[in-house]
């Protein structure tokens, strides 16, 4: 980086908010920025971190009709369960916006009128599927068919799950909409397009001319083949129900699509967060930096630069630093097979290990390459380097403090060549690690702090105070004071890599200072300053928390291969009576909230709305079900089962659920919007 700026504009790619976030959303994109924005912030530049939910698109709405609940409901549900385990991972957002506010609505509508005004959109009409019976075109994910590469009979319109298969709606074979089932039609619809065909000159030189050396070579490699094949008119606009209305006469029914108004996020939330938002984003002294996953490559580098170039008051962006992707245990993370670990119950099962996560993601970082998380090497990291190297040498150096000097940082005396050895090196390691972080390689950054933890630990190693204590007690005062400035030196260059161990290590070392550049400097902490009570920074990890985490992977694994219809069906039971089936009182209800039971792995406890009352009923669905993503759904009860107590709560009736074969079990839902509360089923 040759130029200087005034201020950085950092943004992390909006997830979106129809699950919740696992470790390769971490790894390839909000751990890397959090180090890199914690970094800033230490050297005292002006800087911001904006991040989001993108709660808009076809994903959502279809995620509301499985669910029986509408969008709104899902994108307030993994909003908020998003944001929160955001927050107590420590990625440290300025802001955390979402795209369903207000602000973000007026926004994007403001930023397609303008463009709109000024003819730099074209307006084609085309020939798309329309669902006559539910009376609405069809976004690809509402079409399926039969596959016609592999014969799969449950192809989407936009690929085959199955083989892989890249499709468009025309190509399936006996389409059918998924919302009625029936056999969609073609029909004429108006779209409005940004054609980037026009930016492809300004593209070829702002990419590949100008940005040649210092982006990074799989971002610049892609972008290359997207420009060398030919840029195309990209839709801005699509026939929907859900998102940022289309701000034209005429439009009705339209939306923003939203790959459109998804990265103009950025930029309501800046809105939100300041008056003076348009400093970050329109002062060519203000640095844009785009941290994505390699998935995003092309909507960030081509596209909505194309869209700024396209408005003509924004900044671009200078870096784009992105990612490959993070496997787990060998295998692609996939969420619709539920094999990721999931950050907030990394929370719930490692309390107080959020930075055991963040070393191993950025230790194992997918920067150049796919990468591989594994729980053997997630023990290993922590026991290995994080406890036995970083924690090592600074509890062996506070207690002996204690145990020599009372717990007070003693003063130097006089200075050996090993000593002088050692502050050079000391001297020199911010440096190097700034370097690392400046230039987005922060698994290089990281190894660096860690040489540094290493450096204190041969030096104190070798130096020995156990042994000269008892004939050189003025020799042993200068090793630990000089091994007490390489902790607190650690404690600063940490800081961005793993802050809540840094935040121990400022109350147990005394230090109040937070800057970068006070890093290195051999006298950080004063001779006479008290130290707080030694105390482990980590803790062992056993082997069976571990195996705890392989076993319930294996299970999801054994889950995912077990073919449904092998297994046999339950045979039918014995016939009762019809007078006795109309003792049954059995309703239609919505789960109000769910929680799990302490000390079970089956029990949910559910707050139910019956429509007659509100109550409790504690169900044994823990392994299948997730709290918060019940939460809304309508459910059938049978409301008139007598009182059981279970793990001392008083549980008034039961949900009814249908079992597969396999053992996997789905709510019995009603169907339909209009079905409320209380209803009852017959």
């Amino acid at each position: 980086m040759s130029k200087e700026f005034k201020r950085y504009t950092v943004t992390s790619a909006l997830p979106y908010a129809n699950g919740p976030v696992h470790v390769g959303h971490l790894a390839g994109v909000y751990v890397p920025a959090d180090i890199y924005v914690r970094y800033l912030r230490m050297k005292g530049r002006d800087v911001i971190f904006i991040g989001g939910s993108d709660e808009h698109g076809v994903p959502i709405t279809i995620k509301a009709r499985e669910a029986g609940i509408t969008p709104k409901q899902i994108v307030d549900r993994y909003h908020t369960m998003i944001r929160d385990a955001f927050s107590e991972f420590g990625i440290s957002f300025d802001i955390y916006s979402r795209t369903s506010n207000a602000m973000h609505h007026q926004t994007s509508s403001a930023f397609f009128e303008k463009l709109y005004r000024e003819g730099k959109f074209i307006e084609k009409t085309s020939d798309q599927f329309y669902d006559t019976e539910a009376g609405q075109f069809l976004a690809d994910r509402y079409i399926t068919g039969t596959c016609p590469r592999c014969g799969n009979e449950r192809a989407y319109g936009d690929q085959c799950e199955a083989c892989g298969s890249s499709l468009s709606p025309e190509e399936l074979i006996q389409p059918r909409s998924t919302l009625s089932g029936s056999a969609p039609v073609l029909k004429t619809t108006r779209h409005w397009y940004l054609p980037l065909q026009e930016y492809e000159p300004w593209l070829r030189e702002w990419i590949l001319e100008g940005h040649k050396n210092d982006w990074r070579a799989n971002v610049y490699g892609q972008c290359k083949s997207w420009i060398d094949q030919g840029l195309q008119p990209r839709a801005v606009t699509r026939d929907l129900d859900w998102g940022v209305k289309v701000p034209v006469e005429g439009a009705e029914g339209k939306v923003l699509y939203v790959w459109f108004d998804a990265p103009i996020g950025y930029i309501s939330a800046t809105r939100e967060l300041t008056d003076n938002w348009e400093t970050y984003w329109k002062d060519p002294e203000s640095r844009l930096i785009h941290f994505i996953g390699k998935d995003n490559i092309v909507f960030h580098c081509i596209i909505f630069p194309a869209m700024l170039k396209a408005e003509g008051s924004y900044i671009l962006p200078d870096n784009v630093p992105s990612n490959e992707f993070l496997n787990l245990e060998g295998e692609k993370i996939s969420t619709s097979r539920n094999w990721a670990v999931w950050l907030h119950e990394y929370l719930q099962e490692f309390p107080g290990k959020q930075d055991v996560l963040r070393y191993v993601l950025t230790a194992n970082a997918p920067e150049t390459k796919d990468n591989d998380f594994t729980w053997k090497d997630f023990q290993a990291r922590n026991n290995n380097e994080l406890l036995a190297i970083l924690g090592n040498l600074v509890n062996r150096t506070v207690v002996l403090t204690h145990k020599f000097f009372g717990g007070v940082v003693p003063e130097v005396t006089e200075l050996t060549e090993d000593d002088r050895l050692l502050l050079g090196q000391l001297e020199d390691f911010p440096g190097k690690i700034a370097e690392n972080i400046e230039h987005f390689r922060f698994r290089e950054g990281l190894n660096q702090m860690m040489n540094l933890a290493r450096l204190g630990n041969k030096y104190l190693t070798d130096q020995e105070p156990w042994k000269k204590i008892k004939t050189d007690e003025e020799r042993v005062k200068t090793i630990l004071n000089l091994s007490l400035q390489v902790c607190a030196s650690l404690t600063l260059v940490s800081a961005p890599f793993l802050p809540f161990t840094s935040q121990s290590m400022h109350r147990l070392l005394n230090i109040s200072e937070n800057r970068w550049d006070d890093a290195g400097n051999q006298s950080l902490l004063k001779p006479g300053t008290v130290l707080g009570d030694p105390v482990f920074l980590f803790e062992k990890i056993e082997d069976d928390a571990i195996q705890f985490q392989i076993d319930k992977l294996e299970k999801t694994r054994q889950q995912n291969l077990q073919p449904k219809a092998a297994i046999p069906l339950e045979p039918a039971r014995e016939p009762v009576n019809y007078d006795d089936f109309l003792k049954m009182d059995i309703r239609t209800a919505t789960i109000l909230a769910a929680e799990a039971v302490p000390k079970t792995q089956k029990l949910l406890k559910l707050t139910v709305d019956t429509g007659l009352d509100t109550r409790t009923i504690v169900s044994g669905i823990a392994e299948y079900f997730k709290p918060e993503e019940i939460i809304g759904k309508k459910v059938a009860v049978l409301v008139n089962l007598e009182p059981r107590q279970l793990r001392g709560i008083t549980s008034n009736g039961m949900i009814l659920m249908a079992q597969n074969p396999d053992g996997t079990l789905f709510f019995v839902t009603p169907e339909g919007a209009d079905v409320v509360s209380g209803a009852t089923i017959r």
